[in-house]
């Protein structure tokens, strides 16, 4: 069973929101621009739902021409985090969902990349992605997400500057569902 917080986030619009957000405020009208597909009523509905959830915040109201303008930011660093207590308790089907969420907005986040200019140089914008099977206790596997964790935390906190260029990083994590047979000897490269 998800939990109210699965819920707010396990769309593919709020998921887009969260990243437009990550580290920054913006007001309803800078974050549509980032998204121009979305229509604004679509826009303000997930807005005012994120809010009224705690994921969002209102950070500050600003007059403009008669109305207030809002400016939004995620309501803590980990707003847009699942907690293990957040998926404890959900079934495969509630996973399946939240994958497949997760799945569809990288695919999304993609196919914007290649569709937002003329020519792409794939090298020079450091695109990559790779699957690496690696073999890991757990100890092993805590002691590696906590590396990459410190090493995340130290890069996500660069404020934005002339020369450097927001960048997505996506990881995934998981049991190889297809295991060689544990018997077998890893081949030795010569």
């Amino acid at each position: 069973m998800r939990t109210p917080k699965a819920d707010l986030i396990l769309h593919p619009v709020r998921m887009r929101v969260l990243m437009a957000l990550a580290g920054r405020q913006m007001t309803a009208r800078q974050i549509a621009a980032l998204l121009p597909d979305v229509p604004p009523a679509t826009l303000y509905r997930h807005l005012n739902t994120m809010t009224e959830g705690g994921i969002l915040a209102v950070v500050e109201e600003n007059r403009v021409r008669g109305t207030v303008e809002k400016v939004y930011a995620l309501a803590s660093p980990h707003a847009a985090y699942l907690s293990p207590a957040d998926v404890s308790g959900m079934t495969k089907d509630d996973y399946m969902h939240l994958f497949t969420t997760f799945a569809v907005s990288l695919l999304g986040d993609f196919a914007r990349y290649l569709n937002s200019r003329d020519e792409i140089d794939p090298v020079k914008d450091n695109v990559g992605f790779q699957k690496l099977p690696m073999h890991l206790s757990d100890e092993e596997m805590r002691e590696f997400g906590q590396g990459l964790n410190d090493l995340f935390s130290r890069f996500a906190a660069n404020p934005p500057a002339p020369d450097r260029q927001r960048r997505l990083f996506s990881l995934i994590f998981m049991p190889d569902p297809d295991p060689p047979d544990s018997t077998e000897q890893p081949q030795q490269n010569s």
